[in-house]
């Protein structure tokens, strides 16, 4: 069975806090009709800092979408290779033994992509498989995660490299001056976070089974306006309430497979924002420690999109990990509206538990 390894996670030198962000809100839209509203917005994401790959003041400015694209690949080759080396670390494995490289990122634009240029410079071999995933924003973690899954099991014993690359300062707009653009200005941060899921060996969380969820008629919530000044980020104001969709389609999920999605141990989920994790705890009646790992990462980092989930899950592990066998659910929401769901068990061969004989239920031991 594959399993996802731990994580390893890079964040930028460059932090802004939620108090210097409140106060540039009030400084630069000083006459904006709604800027009560949109900092009553800020100051309830609970986001205390976030990281930038740029000083605030550079970050400001808009140099156009050239110069923009182009710092971005200056920043992922600069950065990224580091962190890959940590998760195959982790994983106990080297560039040699991957089979296939999933590259996720919607803050930067390369082609080839970021793949084929780590292939060339980091010693993984010719054949390995390339996996791009541009376009499912915060969700593509969840599905670089299924994509690696649905691989191993077709490929027993192949190995898969997910690469989150998340940028998001690069996509600051000047000129997007609704609320929900200068919310959105306040909640997201840069990240970087690899992991490897082996398949066979390795600890962590072996992998059961996965899905996907397309909310029917919400493409329009949350999307970019491609434009000559690059990302334009649009959020819709229904974007919050979106659990009340996607947490039965958590349920449904998990039921064929005699998992009850209210009764797992460990929660890795897309801190989004702070109503997504307040939502889930009322639609799944799970108490809030449950999501701690994802309320920290949204608390230190801010929303990092597709990185979200690693973050959450590296946190897990600095707690010691799960008993052996225990249950759980990764889950990654973005664009369309998408949710990307995994189900796993934590495994560490060797560790003593107490819960020796537990099998999963409903699926293959």
């Amino acid at each position: 069975m594959a399993t996802l390894c731990r994580p390893a996670i890079a964040v930028p030198e460059h932090i802004i806090t939620r108090e210097q962000t409140l106060e540039l809100a009030r400084t630069l839209h000083a006459d904006h009709p709604q800027l009560p509203l949109a900092l009553r917005l800020i100051a309830n994401t609970g986001v205390q800092t976030r990281h930038l790959v740029q000083p605030i003041e550079d970050t400001l400015k808009h140099p156009g979408f050239t110069a923009r694209n182009a710092r971005y690949e200056i920043e992922a080759k600069a950065r990224v290779p580091e962190v890959i080396l940590r998760a195959l670390d982790h994983a106990e494995l080297t560039a040699r033994d991957i089979d296939m490289i999933a590259y996720v990122s919607c803050t930067g634009f390369m082609m080839p992509s970021m793949t084929a240029w780590l292939i060339n410079t980091m010693d993984f071999r010719s054949e390995t498989r390339q996996l791009p995933i541009a376009q499912l924003g915060c969700a593509a973690g969840g599905a670089a995660l299924n994509r690696a899954h649905d691989f191993c099991n077709a490929y027993p014993g192949a190995n898969v490299l997910i690469v989150a690359c998340e940028f998001c300062s690069l996509c600051y707009q000047p000129t997007d001056l609704g609320v929900g653009n200068l919310l959105s200005n306040g909640l997201f941060g840069d990240a970087i976070a690899c992991a490897v899921v082996r398949g066979e060996g390795g600890v962590g969380v072996r992998l059961e089974q996965n899905g996907s969820h397309l909310v029917p008629d919400t493409e329009e919530w949350i999307s970019y306006g491609v434009r000559d000044t690059g990302f334009h980020f649009m959020l819709d104001k229904r974007v919050p309430g979106t659990m009340a969709m996607l947490a039965p389609a958590m349920r449904a999920m998990a039921e064929p497979h005699d998992w009850d999605v209210s009764g797992l141990d460990f929660y890795i989920v897309h801190a989004g924002g702070p109503r997504i994790l307040d939502d889930l705890c009322k639609y799944l009646d799970l108490p809030p420690e449950m999501f701690r790992y994802s309320r920290a990462t949204l608390t230190e980092r801010g929303n990092i999109a597709s990185a979200v989930i690693f973050d959450a899950l590296e946190r897990l592990f600095l707690d010691g990990g799960a008993e052996d066998a225990a249950r759980g659910v990764i889950a990654g929401f973005g664009p369309g509206i998408t949710a990307e769901i995994a189900l796993g068990t934590w495994t560490e061969p060797g560790r003593a538990t107490g819960r020796e004989g537990l099998r999963t239920v409903g699926l293959p031991a």
